[in-house]
């Protein structure tokens, strides 16, 4: 039997070659698209899978009013945890990022992403140690671990221990080695415990949260207890006495400073990927929304091609009727015809497997650098998550149509009846609906999403930065308790800037306390009359806003020829300006941090923080009116003339090389670019819009080609009346075509609603938009009808040429 089959496969094949090349051709693509999917999602939900620990280690997460979510917290919590936090088994306070640092070795230099933590670390992430013991590896200030991969890199062996790194001025020596065992939200090179004398000298600071904290609970039921008591303490220490220290009763301590309680949050670990609700971790969070897109797009190609697949399989069945007829009349079973055709499907989806196998190994480096990532298809899931595929391909691919064929009526279709039948041209039609209505989708889907992106790109951002560079700026060390540190850093920088103007080429030079690719980094409340306001604390140097082209909406900017401007002066922006409701604000004074600061001016707003976030209020103030915002100086921003700017880059980097950081790399980017990548995320988006639409067309196109050929095939004795009684190929063409361009429309109104609220919800995201017009919609729909045209009409001017006796000779 099975002999049998085979045979029948085979001489189909060779008789449908065209055909089932096309078949397996959509179904190897619909197939591959999900597989794309799969790896990604397998990626971004193995973050952290590996830690026995993701369950009961918490980020604790600070609420300081209603939109801000910091992942920092005060140190002063670590004293209660000692001796009131029973439901602590261990804490751990961090750096929430990496410090890119130098590490020595003798002579080899090496830069290295370097986490400070304290000793606690690798109980949170507990990695596999090669060398040393991962409970006392980080037992002081002169201890550092190092992965694997550095020990390799600064001494080319892994037999490291106790051997010194030179680390700034501080020899450490190395007391571990690790590898990690899987993807984490923390993956340092190296690990110090330096932070130790930072959160000492912070420990009664109950308003500097800079630090993060991870909690490693007993029981994760405890999670609530442990916040409530976490927020207690941040009442009595924050609320109660602060407003006691000012003479005020709690409520007007609240509303003058715009706090209520402050919340706590505490998220396990194994959300720390894609469902934190803030960014708290150095790997970074990843992009949910993004990953279901890609998801959702995926599975409707894949139904796609299913669906070709199935109305393909239904139109073929005239040419099987017989087939099926007669092996009924010699004893056939309905169970046995099912069991053949899905014999055959399983086949053709192993040969579609095949060929997605080959399409994703050699466009998997394009994948990567699209996604910025490094997926292979050797994870230990995918291979089960292949064979569900497959299984699942075959059911819904093979089944049906295996079902239909095997119910037809014996003695109906060896009359040769079957042809006349409704009930598979009203299946195929209404499939080819379907696929018309997801084609719709992806054309009008990719049309919108293009607009939104051009108009991202084409905005008036408020600012000027094409001819602007923003280089990375590496500070000297410098001693946390050293009080003149803020002043040092300050003139070090006063003094590059004075020879960096000297470069010719350069037309100014100036510093700010932000980054056009990451945004401004603190944040703190200023006082209006009875008004608070939460801004973005924006410390910049002379000429730094002027360089940049940002408006003046009122008054002036600051001026290194007036003494008080970097004393007691401060500008805003237009949002702020909105908060305090105050029509005239230029000589007006805020109080920001016990200081009253004069109003000078006001800027235009801009926005730093990407496409999503709403502006929010700014407050500009000279770097020498609050000296320690010159701690966020982590940029030089340097204008360059339009005439050389390659030759004056290269004179920037070497002087850079030599006099500021021979250690590090000469890293910068223009201004405009640095802030584009903001929003690269939807330019991504934009792009796999792009691609998969042309693949949906594709694959759309190879099934109404092959349908259109079926169709009209069973149609050829009645082109051959027709034209013997005289009927004209244009007659021929419309009266061919028509239910094509009636099933198109069909599939355009039915694809209507789901774009429209599925895009809607996307744009909604957004803070500045477009508008859905009616224009996606009539292009998708013109496309799309022009594209079925070119086929039907082709194939059926094709079937208008033949010649008629051939169909007509046995009539």
């Amino acid at each position: 039997m099975l002999k049998n089959w085979i045979n029948t496969f085979i001489f189909h094949l060779k008789n449908n070659k065209f055909f089932t090349a096309l078949n397996i051709l959509g179904l190897s693509i619909g197939i591959a698209g999900l597989i794309f999917s799969i790896l990604y999602w397998n990626d971004e939900q193995s973050y952290n899978d590996w830690n026995p620990n993701k369950e009961v280690v918490f980020q604790s997460i600070s609420q300081v009013s209603a939109d801000n979510f910091w992942s920092t917290n005060v140190s002063s919590f670590e004293d209660y945890f000692k001796t009131d936090f029973k439901e602590i088994e261990s804490y751990c306070y961090l750096d929430t990022w990496y410090g890119d640092k130098i590490l020595q070795a003798g002579n080899k230099k090496e830069i290295c992403k370097v986490t400070d933590a304290q000793k606690t670390f690798f109980e949170m992430f507990p990695f596999n140690f090669i060398k040393g013991n991962s409970k006392t590896a980080l037992r002081d200030e002169t201890c550092i671990v190092i992965s694997k991969n550095t020990a390799l890199r600064l001494f080319g062996n892994v037999d490291v221990l106790d051997k010194t790194i030179t680390f700034y001025d501080k020899k450490l020596i190395i007391t571990g080695v690790y590898t990690i065992p899987g993807k984490s939200s923390t993956a340092p090179d190296a690990v110090t415990n330096l932070i130790e004398e930072r959160l000492h000298t912070e420990k009664d600071n109950w308003g500097n949260f800079s630090y993060g904290l991870l909690l490693k609970l007993q029981n994760t039921a405890d999670a609530e207890k442990v916040k409530a008591k976490m927020e207690n303490l941040l009442y009595q220490n924050r609320t109660v006495k602060w407003a006691k220290q000012e003479g005020l009763t709690i409520k007007e301590w609240q509303k003058k400073n715009g706090v209520e309680k402050m919340k706590i949050f505490l998220e396990p670990l194994k959300d720390a990927r894609l469902h934190s609700i803030t960014d708290g971790y150095a790997e970074g969070k990843g992009n949910y929304q993004f990953l279901l897109i890609m998801m959702a797009l995926s599975f409707l190609i894949l139904i796609l091609s299913l669906f070709n697949y199935i109305n393909l399989a239904t139109a073929n069945a005239i040419k099987r009727a017989k087939e099926v007829g007669v092996r009924k009349i010699v004893g056939a079973t309905n169970g046995n015809i099912v069991l053949q055709f899905l014999f055959e499907t399983t086949i053709t989806t192993a040969f579609a497997i095949l060929l997605s196998l080959v399409i994703v190994e050699l466009s998997l480096p394009f994948y990567n650098n699209f996604l910025e990532k490094n997926l292979s298809i050797t994870s230990q899931y995918f291979f089960y998550e292949l064979i569900v595929i497959f299984i699942i391909t075959v059911i819904i691919a093979g089944i049906f149509p295996a079902v239909y064929i095997s119910n037809f009526e014996s003695l109906k279709v060896l009359k040769g009846n079957f042809s006349r039948s409704k009930s598979g041209i009203w299946l195929r039609n209404g499939i080819l609906v379907l696929q018309f209505s997801i084609a719709f989708f992806f054309i009008i889907g990719s049309y919108i999403v293009y607009e939104q992106v051009q108009f991202l790109n084409e905005r008036d951002l408020g600012f000027k930065g094409d001819q602007v560079l923003e280089i990375r700026y590496k500070k000297p060390y410098f001693d946390n308790n050293d009080p003149k540190a803020d002043e040092r850093l300050y003139k070090r920088y006063e003094t590059l800037k004075h020879e960096i103007s000297k470069i010719k080429g350069v037309s100014q030079v100036s510093t700010g306390a932000f980054s056009f690719a990451t945004g401004g980094s603190t944040s703190s409340t200023f006082n209006y009359n009875d008004r608070v306001i939460q801004g973005q604390n924006m410390g910049v140097d002379y000429g730094m806003l002027e360089m940049l082209k940002i408006k003046l909406k009122e008054g002036r900017y600051f001026s290194n020829q007036i003494a008080s401007d970097s004393i007691d002066t401060v500008m805003l922006n237009e949002t702020a300006l909105k908060l305090m409701n105050e029509k005239n604000p230029i000589g007006k004074i805020v109080q920001w941090n016990q200081q009253k600061l004069k109003i000078v001016g006001v800027v235009k707003d801009f926005n730093l923080w990407g496409p999503k976030a709403n502006i929010p209020p700014m407050v500009f103030f000279h770097l020498k009116t609050v000296d320690w915002m010159n701690l966020n100086v982590n940029h030089i921003f340097v204008k360059v003339k339009p005439n050389d700017i390659q030759n004056t880059i290269a004179v920037l980097e070497k002087f850079w090389q030599k006099n500021i950081d021979s250690d590090y790399p000469f890293h910068y980017d223009f201004v405009d670019k640095a802030y584009a990548r903001n929003y690269k995320e939807y330019v991504n988006q934009k792009n796999l819009f792009s691609l998969l639409n042309v693949i949906v067309i594709l694959i759309a196109l190879f099934g109404l080609f092959a349908l259109a050929s079926y169709s009209i095939q069973g149609r050829m004795k009645e082109i051959a009346i027709r034209k013997t009684l005289g009927a004209e190929t244009p007659v021929l063409l419309k009266e061919l075509s028509k239910q094509y361009i009636i099933l198109c429309l069909t599939g355009f109104l039915i694809s209507l609603f789901p774009v429209y609220y599925l895009l809607n919800k996307w744009l909604e995201d957004f803070v500045f938009r477009i508008e859905i017009s009616v224009y996606p919609f009539l292009i998708g729909f013109i496309v799309l009808l022009s594209l079925t045209l070119i086929v039907v009409l082709s194939r059926t001017y094709q079937a208008t040429k033949v010649d008629v006796l051939k169909y007509l000779k046995y009539e």
